[in-house]
């Protein structure tokens, strides 16, 4: 069934994936996602490299509540030969779809680049129509300096900017499994190499694009006007951000609580997807626009 305010479906990104609805945003680009199930709207948001098919195993929930799984600009079924994507840009398609959409009281999810996205959505004009967010791992600025600590040193971000530019077969490969919560078992094998093969299916300039505008963020000032009831997940054996990176968000959103995933790196949705739909599902049920239950804790561990 074609939804409002998608205009026909997008062609196929990949072997095997079913068609895509699009829509045009102001730009004139097309942007890509999946609508499907019935209920609050679920807006899912994938991190950098990724595309929506890295939510696959939250397809379940659409049992439950209406996803919207997108894929993001300069990423899959929204890759365009001819732009270099930014933050701000990505930010302003999907604020754009939940508009042309028509979306109310729907939850965001953001994992890693996807979380910096949401930041922006909810505090730019499609703020109200969200009454919930999800941030999975994390941080609110990406490079170390200013006396902020919680990323990445400048040299390991400007090696990775190298990396894209010079090697970017090796460096997403070698991204995608470092994901995943190492050593990586035979159980998660399959999967990881998976994300290795879909990393490097993207192109390098639209990429270093991303990861160029990203590096820049400081969304340190975003998250104090974000009043938006927001979960927190983080994975523990994540190689990108610890503990400490999650209890600065909590601490800096005004209502956050954090759930730590024991068994998984970067990537808890993948990861623990069962535990991951489950803990979804459970705060989506306690949510209501503008109100949830009072949050009494900072940390949980699952």
């Amino acid at each position: 069934m074609q939804r409002r305010g998608a205009e026909r479906p997008c062609e196929r990104a990949r072997a095997g994936e079913d068609y895509l609805d699009h829509f045009t945003a102001s730009d004139g680009a097309r942007i890509c996602y999946r609508d499907e199930g019935e209920g609050t709207p679920i807006v899912l948001l994938h991190g950098l490299m990724a595309h929506g098919g890295f939510f696959r195993e939250q397809s379940a929930l659409a049992a439950h509540f209406r996803l919207i799984n997108v894929d993001l600009r300069g990423h899959g079924a929204s890759a365009d030969a001819d732009e270099a994507p930014s933050v701000e840009r990505i930010a302003a398609d999907v604020t754009e779809l939940a508009e042309a959409l028509d979306l109310r009281d729907a939850i965001g999810v953001g994992w890693s680049l996807g979380a910096t996205v949401l930041w922006h959505v909810l505090t730019g004009r499609a703020a109200s129509r969200f009454c919930g967010a999800v941030v999975i791992d994390m941080t609110a600025r990406v490079m170390n300096g200013d006396e902020w600590g919680l990323g990445l040193s400048p040299e390991a971000c400007d090696a990775r900017t190298a990396a894209i530019s010079e090697d970017f077969e090796s460096f997403a490969v070698a991204a995608g499994q470092a994901i995943f919560a190492q050593p990586i078992g035979p159980e998660r094998r399959a999967v990881a190499d998976w994300a290795s093969d879909e990393f490097a299916r993207n192109r390098p300039d639209a990429i270093a694009s991303v990861w160029e505008s990203l590096v820049r963020q400081d969304a340190r000032a975003l998250l104090r006007r974000i009043d938006h009831p927001t979960l927190i997940i983080h994975g523990a054996q994540s190689s990108l951000y610890g503990d400490d990176t999650a209890d600065h968000l909590v601490a800096a959103l005004p209502n956050a609580r954090a759930v730590r995933f024991e068994q998984s790196g970067h990537a808890p949705h993948l990861e623990q997807p069962v535990l991951f739909n489950r803990t979804l599902k459970d705060f989506a049920d306690r949510l209501s626009c503008g109100r949830t239950d009072p949050v009494t804790e900072t940390r949980g561990e699952i």
